[in-house]
């Protein structure tokens, strides 16, 4: 069953790429870049446990929608700004950078675009 998502949404930026994709501020950011529809994006627990999903926040805001496994994600790392996609979603624009095993979609030449998806989920 679908849904009207009617959240504020806000612009997200992959650092590396300079895509782009809008983000409902009630959902992670893993689930707005699966919209973006880049082959290989690795979507493992969505829960925090797996840590396929790290990020860096550079600039903007996120809130926690739950735990992060320090297993993947250190304190220090978190004083850096790296975080779990699938476990924050954002209250401001956020200008981001994705590693280890997520950066693989977003470094082929032949993928990147700036793409600014509007469909509501």
């Amino acid at each position: 069953m679908w849904t009207l998502n009617t959240s504020p949404k806000v612009n997200v930026h992959v650092a590396q790429t300079g895509d782009c994709y809008d983000c409902h501020t009630n959902e992670s950011l893993l689930k707005g870049m699966l919209r973006l529809g880049r082959k290989g994006i690795p979507v493992g627990c969505v829960n925090g446990g797996c840590g396929v999903c790290k990020v860096r926040i550079v600039e903007g805001a996120v809130r926690a929608l739950g735990p992060v496994s320090r297993a993947h994600v250190s304190c220090d790392e978190e004083a850096q700004g790296y975080t779990l996609a699938c476990r924050v979603a954002p209250t401001a624009t956020v200008r981001l950078e994705v590693s280890a095993r997520l950066s693989k979609p977003f470094s082929h030449p032949g993928n990147s675009s700036t793409t600014s998806n509007t469909k509501e989920t």
